[in-house]
């Protein structure tokens, strides 16, 4: 990196990553994400692309930022795309959580994952992951990452409600099921509520895990898996 230049390493689709404000950030994982693998994964199966400061592209720059922050920054003083004293998030309708809340449960990956479903036919089960378990089980599971992409912007701030992609292709195993090389996508809807600075204040998404699970469990499967047959029916 010797050489380059602020703009040639800055990150094109994240803020608050490789500013000037950043060098004193407290990472979780010891040192600030690489994003250059899954920005390619982006680039190369993204589906709408937002013109130049235009309301979608900040709404899409404003979703990847939160879910880096949320992910990887340890220190809520670090967090600059939302407000941690007030930031509440809430999963398909379900009790909201603050950030202390979400940590509390194991951070981003658990909160996403949430389940009503009974122990026994949890295919993931968050009760029983950390932060440290979540992030390598799904950074096995997709080692190119899983890519976002905002699809629509239905609503502009203060309510900005957007539909969204995520996907990724399955070249590692999960819980015990083989690698399929294939494309596993998830879709769902966004409603972040900001304040005057775009810092959001609010989340609520609404999507079905199991058309992520799904997708994940199409392998073969050691005789220590489960098959669940009611996964469908996830929520």
């Amino acid at each position: 990196m010797a050489g380059s230049s602020d703009d040639q390493k800055r990150d094109k689709y994240r803020s608050f990553l490789d500013d000037e404000g950043e060098k004193n950030t407290r990472w979780s994982f010891g040192a600030p994400p690489n994003y250059d693998v899954v920005d390619k994964l982006f680039e190369e199966g993204q589906t709408k692309v937002w013109p130049a400061g235009s309301l979608g592209e900040k709404v899409q720059n404003l979703v990847k930022t939160f879910e880096m922050e949320i992910f990887h920054k340890a220190s809520p003083e670090d967090y600059k795309s939302f407000d941690p004293m007030k930031l509440t998030l809430s999963l398909n309708g379900r009790k909201s959580m603050s950030v202390k809340e979400v940590g509390m449960i194991g951070g981003g990956y658990n909160f996403f994952m949430q389940t009503a479903l009974p122990d026994p036919i949890r295919i993931y089960d968050p009760a029983h992951e950390t932060a440290d378990s979540s992030h390598r089980e799904f950074t096995t599971t997709f080692p190119r990452g899983f890519a976002l992409e905002v699809l629509e912007v239905y609503t502009g701030p203060p309510q900005i409600v957007f539909k969204f992609r995520h996907w990724g292709y399955m070249e590692g195993p999960f819980k015990g099921h083989a690698p399929t090389g294939e494309m596993v996508e998830l879709f769902g809807i966004g409603i972040y509520e900001v304040d005057k600075d775009m810092r959001i204040v609010k989340i609520d998404y609404f999507y079905d895990r199991g058309e992520l699970l799904g997708g994940l469990i199409k392998g073969s499967a050691s005789p220590s898996s489960v098959s669940c047959p009611l996964l469908r029916n996830t929520g």
